[in-house]
């Protein structure tokens, strides 16, 4: 029965992550174009709070230039959500709400478990404190993640992110 179960659910997974992703019923704070093969609105994926979480909460302590001490960042995995959408390319060009760009090499969300935070020590990131979503490596982890390169592709206030 058990292994039904798993064939189950994987077949149903399988189906999810195909084609058309489900709509989003709250505001939309992130919107993903480009090259990618799942999407729910003009041929763009959209994403609320909620259809964010539902793919998964992972979450890491690091140090940042941009906090004092080790802070609790909670988000997705970029290599799930880039899976999620069908990303077909190399680079992410990121997008925030004050229109900073910054590009990114898809291979550094396998690498290095790259997040798209939404919380911060347990809280909602609020536009203010470099929410609603932060791309945040876990700086500690390796010594060469310490570095501006990887500073200036961690945008805050993400909303957009095209797929190239």
């Amino acid at each position: 029965m058990r292994f039904i179960v798993m064939l189950l659910s994987l077949v149903v997974c399988t189906q999810t992550w195909a084609g058309e992703i489900p709509k989003p019923a709250g505001k939309v704070l992130l919107t993903m174009s480009g090259n990618i093969e799942n999407t729910n609105e003009d041929g763009k994926a959209v994403f609320d709070v909620a259809s964010l979480e539902k793919l998964g909460l992972v979450s890491f302590q690091t140090t940042s230039p941009w906090y004092d001490g080790r802070t609790t960042f909670t988000g997705i995995s970029l290599q799930k959500l880039m899976d999620y959408v069908g990303a077909k390319g190399s680079v992410v060009k990121v997008t925030a709400l004050n229109d900073y760009t910054t590009d990114i090499p898809l291979s550094d969300f396998k690498k290095y478990n790259v997040i798209l935070a939404l919380k911060i020590n347990g809280e909602y990131m609020r536009v203010r404190d470099k929410g609603p979503l932060f791309v945040v490596y876990p700086y500690d982890s390796l010594p060469e993640l310490n570095n501006q390169i990887y500073y200036s592709r961690s945008a805050w206030q993400v909303s957009k992110m095209t797929i190239e």
